[in-house]
């Protein structure tokens, strides 16, 4: 309350997974309201208001927007006018930008008031009452910048408490520690030496009284273990007695180091964690001082304004979130940008010549693979050509409509945009989230030389392709369209930095856009590297591997990390061979495909990053397909779930990641044949959901929800909820017999399979007798041929695919006699089976 004192509201539970504050106040002037949740404030607490006594006649206003937003978003507060009596009531906002201004009268003496500020800054806010400001106007509001970046870091502080009696160096190595608190709360903690030869524990105290430590080698205690050890209340982090000091935190400049200090001396123990988030990621210094005070500077390198969270212990020290407003140049940034229109590509029918292409420079045609799988899981080997130099094409042709799969393999490992949609027939849905984008120009690039990437737009329908690259130069921006719903773009920047390129349909962003990547400096000598002995196959986690780099006489530095499927990187010890050569050894720890950066003076060398598939890596993204209610129209509150089919596809990681106007609650279980997400969307509106297994996206995937219902929770700006697997080996039971094998979905017509020959009529002993088999027109099964003769089956049967399901059959027999030849398309016997064969 304004006099300092505290009061409580009382809480109802609604049962609709809301709940209720009411308050009725005792004191005027301003309020401030801290709700909790599990000992942590929510987002926004704590809020502030202000109350009047209502027979004052003054208008009060209340609610966020009176002190913070966030540029681009709307802000709202809300203006109390009960028992005002007769008069005008005049808003204004003044600040960087221009902010629209809208009320609506709520009828119940309350006016409601929303303004969307388009630029950072500080906003003055003036609500007058027949030309006079109401009490506490005109209001200073804070906004913060949009896209902003974060930084994070993160310093230990642990106490430290020496256990009685000596303990041989040697068995140390051996022990481990728990301690547990007075609450039961136990957690492992560290051992270490002292410098005085005794054994210390170090841990972090979060509770007064008396705890218990045991220490314990190869799983019985030591002598005098379990320990005790009293906590006193000076040892209990409190992130209250944090002292900081310094300008850093009121204001900052660009391009140079903003200090301030921390000073964690009466607070106990506890670790510090420490992130600034604004228009730029800024960089974190932090230096201990070894006696409880850190000295702790950033670097931001844009104007604005920027968020300081500073916890101790877990919990904010006092002031914290601090707004920090940074002045200064910006990093120059340009932009560049241009817009195509997108024409609806014609439909494609069963049965006529469809064709997918991509441009990919460099690479050996023989090395790539094409296979494509229809609606019904039938998956067939396509055909791969070059049309020009660099650009290929994937040839098949639909036996049904629906949507195919189509992979495109390099060396076995999917290209950029792969595994791709083909819609036969008409499109289910359109839209941004439809359009891929693959190619090196989204991973990397160098100044002054052309990156080029292909963009896939025909599963998105008719309209208007926007493609920016921004950075620290201008890019001239080049654009080939293919006309069969795909295109193909190169861009030439002229300086090194940070680029990043955004790809936009119909004003929205396609998945994984925008692109950051590097824009490395002018080759030198990096051509002349070359790679040899590279492991294509048969690299296991956990062996080490290695591969050879030849220098060609270029001068200069080599330095190789490997990126591993989740992400995390791994420096490669590299060694020098002789004057010309080097060995680069690397252990990759999971299976799945590893990015191998290998580069010369700071820029990759030709062909880096390598990508190299580890393990038996048989996760196949191509072969994943989820299905269920949760992925058709949902229900504001009600639970919801779809099943990703992971069954044929290896294992693998599986990431599921819900976009939308609210966090959703989520949870992923095991089923059999896969793994089952469940999740409630609580807002209205547009979801996207998108699976990746392996960090490639599966074929429909991001698949778009549409929400209806109530507003259950507060609507946010897009809120990102993800849940990450690492699956299993699944096989399908829905198979009798248990083999866990699943026969695909055949659709055949064994009536339209034709035979000629003469092995069908007459055989000759000991020789090869031939007949050949077409089905070309019967569909897609599986071919039997069996002979029984006089005494049993015959010698032998040689059946041998000519493409298109042509099939030429060759047997041997031994005896005279008579022989029944059968021949299956599937279960069915063709025309003419069974046949009677004289020998």
């Amino acid at each position: 309350m304004p006099s300092g004192k505290r009061d409580l509201p009382s809480i109802e539970d609604n049962h609709d997974g809301t709940v209720s504050l009411k308050y009725g106040p005792k004191e005027e002037g301003l309020h401030e309201l801290f709700v909790k949740y599990n000992g942590e404030n929510v987002q926004g607490s704590p809020f502030k208001f202000h109350v009047d006594s209502i027979t004052s006649g003054h208008i009060t206003a209340y609610g966020p927007g009176l002190t913070h937003g966030v540029s681009g978003e709307p802000s709202d507060f809300t203006i109390y006018t009960k028992g005002a009596g007769a008069g005008g009531l005049s808003l204004a906002v003044e600040g960087p930008s221009k902010a629209e201004i809208s009320c609506h009268d709520n009828k119940d003496g309350t006016i409601s008031v929303t303004y969307l500020p388009t630029a950072p800054g500080e906003y003055r806010i003036s609500v007058k009452f027949g030309d006079k400001h109401i009490k506490g106007s005109p209001y200073n509001s804070k906004v913060t910048g949009e896209g902003r970046k974060r930084n994070q870091i993160s310093v230990g502080s642990c106490s430290e408490v020496s256990l009685p009696g000596k303990v041989l160096d040697k068995d140390f190595r051996l022990l481990n520690a728990s301690i547990q608190a007075p609450s039961g709360l136990e957690e492992p903690c560290f051992l270490k030496r002292l410098p005085n030869g005794n054994l210390g524990i170090s841990f972090t105290p979060r509770e007064i009284g008396q705890h218990v430590v045991s220490v314990k080698k190869m799983g019985q205690h030591i002598v005098n273990s379990p320990f005790k050890i009293t906590v006193g209340e000076r040892e209990v982090g409190d992130a209250k007695k944090v002292k900081v000091t310094g300008n850093g935190l009121k204001e900052g400049k660009t391009q140079v180091e903003n200090l301030f200090t921390v000073d964690t001396r009466s607070a106990g123990y506890g670790g510090l964690s420490l992130s600034i988030e604004g228009p730029s990621k800024a960089e974190i210094q932090c230096k201990d001082n070894e006696d409880g005070t850190l000295n702790i500077s950033y670097r931001p390198t844009e104007p604005g304004y920027y968020i300081v969270n500073l916890k101790f212990a877990d919990h904010h020290v006092d002031g914290s979130p601090f707004t920090v407003k940074v002045t200064g140049e910006g990093s120059n940034c340009q932009r560049e940008k241009i817009e195509r229109k997108r024409e609806a590509v014609p439909l494609t029918e069963v049965g006529s010549n469809c064709k997918l292409t991509f441009k990919m420079p460099g690479v050996l045609p023989y090395d790539l693979s094409a296979t494509v799988t229809s609606p019904g899981s039938i998956t067939e080997d396509a055909e791969i050509n070059e049309i020009e130099d660099g650009l290929y094409a994937v040839h098949f042709v639909p036996k049904e409509l629906g949507v195919h799969t189509v992979s495109v393999r390099y060396n076995e490992v999917h290209i950029p945009g792969s595994p791709f949609q083909f819609t036969v027939g008409p499109l289910n849905d359109g839209g941004a989230h439809r359009v891929h984008a693959g190619g090196s120009g989204l991973e990397r690039g160098e100044q002054g030389q052309p990156c080029e990437f292909n963009v896939w737009t025909r599963e998105a329908g008719p309209g208007s392709l926007a493609i920016s690259v921004e950075g620290p130069s201008k890019a001239e921006i080049d654009f080939k369209d293919r006309k069969d719903g795909s295109c193909y773009v190169s861009y030439v920047v002229n300086e090194p930095g940070e680029y990043r390129i955004g790809i936009k349909f119909n004003d929205q962003h396609i998945p994984d856009s925008p692109y950051k990547l590097f824009m490395s400096p002018a080759m030198g000598d990096a051509h002349k590297l070359e790679i040899a002995q590279f492991p294509t196959s048969g690299v296991q986690a956990d062996y080490p591997a290695q591969f050879m780099v030849r220098k060609n006489g270029a001068v200069g530095q080599l330095d190789a990390k490997v990126v591993s499927p989740s992400g995390t990187e791994d420096d490669c010890f590299i060694q020098s061979i002789d004057q010309d050569m080097y060995s680069v050894r690397f252990m990759p720890r999971d299976n799945g495909v590893h990015n191998i950066h290998v580069k010369f003076n700071g820029v990759h060398i030709p062909g880096s990053p390598y990508r190299l598939k580890v393990g038996k890596g048989d996760a196949d993204p191509a072969a994943v397909h989820a299905t269920g209610s949760g992925l058709g129209d949902v229900k504001t509150g009600h639970k919801t779930d779809f099943i990703v089919d992971t069954c044929n596809a290896g294992a693998g990681t599986l990431a599921v990641t819900i976009d939308g106007p609210s966090k959703v609650s989520m949870d992923c279980t095991e089923v059999e044949e896969g793994y089952k997400v469940r999740y409630t969307p609580l807002v209205p509106g547009e979801y996207y959901i998108s699976l990746k297994y392996n960090s490639y996206h599966i074929v429909g995937s991001p698949f778009k929800v549409v929400c209806t219902g109530e507003d259950l929770a507060e609507r946010g700006p897009q809120e990102t909820s993800s849940v990450v697997v690492e699956t299993v080996h699944k096989v399908s039971k829905s198979h009798k017999g248990g083999s866990g094998v699943v026969l695909p979905h055949f659709k055949s017509n064994a009536s339209l399979v034709t035979s000629k020959g003469m092995g069908l009529k007459k055989a000759y002993i000991g020789k090869q007798n031939l007949f050949s088999i077409s089905a070309g027109d019967a569909g897609n099964n599986i071919l039997f041929v069996g002979i029984y003769g006089p005494k049993g089956p015959c010698e032998e049967i040689f059946i041998k695919h000519m493409k298109q399901n042509n099939y030429q059959v060759s047997y041997i027999v031994r005896e005279r006699g008579e022989y029944i030849l059968l021949v299956k398309w599937g279960d069915d016997h063709i025309p003419g089976s069974p046949f009677k064969i004289e020998a």
